[in-house]
């Protein structure tokens, strides 16, 4: 035992340095986002400004107006890339969302006078706490496997259009943080052996009424909360009812004021804002006219290479691209990424690998995480049914989720049977794009090209000793914070400046 403590140190303090080092990456590369991104240039980003600024020198809560939305003004000042003789005070059309982040951020605006960048870092201050769940929330899950949670932690850290909003002034970021540290605090309650903890089932009450005043993808922990609750009861056949008003009363009871504004301000029903939003919003486009004009088929396609692109860099008001040849790595990327998370799952439930599985907790947990996911994407397409938002960012509620699957995803492809095979199968796929001519056109040359390289470097990977494992996963990481720096300085900057 005297020999084996100095080792469980060491192991500690690594796993600690790499904590911090990721942290300080983040804030080092998010930090330039923030100082280096032209004003105005991240999503909604005046909008929001506004809300701030109104809060800030009336002392009062804004009410979203006809007029608050002029679609040809928006595209006008976009186009010419927000001019000094343009204002954006115009632009308002988010004075409909809950009011705590800029509540939050209305100190700053005063201590600042309004200063842009400071609100920017404030962004960048919520992610960090954002990452810091991150890792909790995986080792809850898998609490041996800290190279998960250091894999999750760093892919919601780099993830370049993330790193690219978390420096924006928004409340997206905000509504990430509570919406995922309810979950933590679910998965807590759901996997503790112990009697259900009145305080943590408070706080975790306490924190989705904050969220409901935070923003509305924050109500996705609703259903998930009571998820856990109720199947950690049935499980162990606890009383339901404690644990359901100690969580859903103090949420209730936060939420309420914001429902009965909103009700005596919008009319009744409208106790979110959304009605009054969704007529404001005149000449925002419509899905029902794109389907029109454009067909189901190209309308399909379209969306999804835009939502693709734009879950990994699709920058400033979505007029930002990287190179093609850029996506295409990270297609491949995804693909191996996917892949391996359906070989661990495979070797996790095959009955043949009892060695390799994971406890029924752990599985409840993994089912948790997964009911996020589709609950996450099921509003994504619920907002597209009305309106045309191809963005990537919207997947976002559910990121510490995506950076489980990614870090599981890759760490599994980068073993060495499945690595030998899916290198195979690219070298495959570029050998079918010569055979059937693909490769005559651009981006079909640097498919093959990519495919094949991606393929050598797979089965080369699979020749490696098993001790590279682990530094070769993390270059993975490297590589995702280096894309950050050139999407900033190659792409962002010179477009938008």
């Amino acid at each position: 035992m005297n020999n084996h403590m100095p080792n469980t140190t060491h192991a500690q303090m690594w796993q600690r340095a790499l904590r911090v080092l990721i942290i300080l990456a983040y804030v080092a590369i998010a930090g330039m986002y923030a100082a280096y991104t032209p004003a105005w240039q991240a999503p909604d980003e005046p909008a929001h400004y506004n809300y701030i600024r109104y809060l800030a020198e009336s002392g009062r809560l804004p009410v979203l107006q006809p007029g608050d939305y002029n679609q040809e003004y928006l595209e006008t000042i976009k186009a010419r890339r927000f001019p000094s003789d343009m204002p954006i005070a115009p632009i308002r059309y988010e004075f409909h969302q809950p009011p705590l982040y800029y509540l939050l951020a209305t100190p700053i605006y005063w201590v600042t006078r309004g200063r842009l960048i400071p609100l920017r870092f404030f962004s960048i201050l919520l992610g960090v706490g954002l990452l810091l769940v991150t890792y909790a929330m995986i080792r809850l899950i898998f609490p041996k496997r800290v190279n998960l949670a250091l894999g999750g932690m760093a892919f919601v850290a780099f993830l370049p259009q993330h790193v690219a909003m978390s420096a924006a002034v928004n409340n997206d970021i905000l509504g990430e943080l509570i919406l995922a540290s309810c979950v933590a605090l679910s998965l807590s309650h759901m996997l503790d052996h112990a009697a259900p903890n009145r305080r943590r089932l408070l706080a975790l009450g306490i924190l989705m009424g904050l969220g409901t005043l935070t923003k509305t993808t924050a109500y996705l922990v609703l259903p998930l909360a009571l998820l856990a609750i109720v199947w950690r009861g049935l499980q162990r056949k606890e009383n339901l009812g404690r644990p359901l008003v100690y969580t859903f009363t103090p949420a209730a009871l936060l939420g309420l004021p914001w429902w009965i504004r909103n009700w005596s301000v919008y009319g009744p029903w409208d106790i979110l804002g959304l009605g009054r939003h969704n007529v404001v919003v005149v000449g925002q486009p419509r899905t029902s006219e794109w389907l029109g004009r454009m067909g189901l088929g190209a309308l399909l396609k379209q969306g999804g290479m835009t939502t693709f692109r734009s879950f990994w860099g699709q920058f400033g008001w979505m007029g930002v691209l990287m190179d093609s040849r850029i996506y295409a790595m990270l297609a491949i990327l995804s693909g191996v990424v996917a892949i391996g998370c359906a070989w661990g799952v495979w070797r996790l439930w095959h009955p043949l690998r009892k060695d390799a599985g994971i406890s029924r907790l752990q599985w409840s947990a993994l089912g948790l995480l997964a009911t996020w996911i589709l609950l996450t994407i099921a509003s994504y397409l619920w907002y597209n049914l009305t309106f045309v938002q191809h963005q990537g960012r919207y997947l976002f509620p559910a990121l510490p989720a995506w950076g489980l699957c990614f870090a599981w995803g890759l760490d599994q492809a980068l073993r060495s049977r499945p690595s030998r095979w899916i290198g195979g199968l690219l070298l495959g796929l570029a050998l079918a794009y010569v055979a059937l001519g693909v490769t005559r056109g651009h981006v079909g040359k640097w498919g093959t090209i990519l495919s094949a390289s991606a393929g050598v470097v797979l089965i080369a990977n699979s020749l490696l000793p098993r001790r590279w494992h682990g530094p070769i996963v993390a270059l993975a990481y490297v590589g995702m914070g280096g894309l950050d720096l050139l999407a900033l300085f190659r792409f962002i900057i010179p477009q938008l400046s």
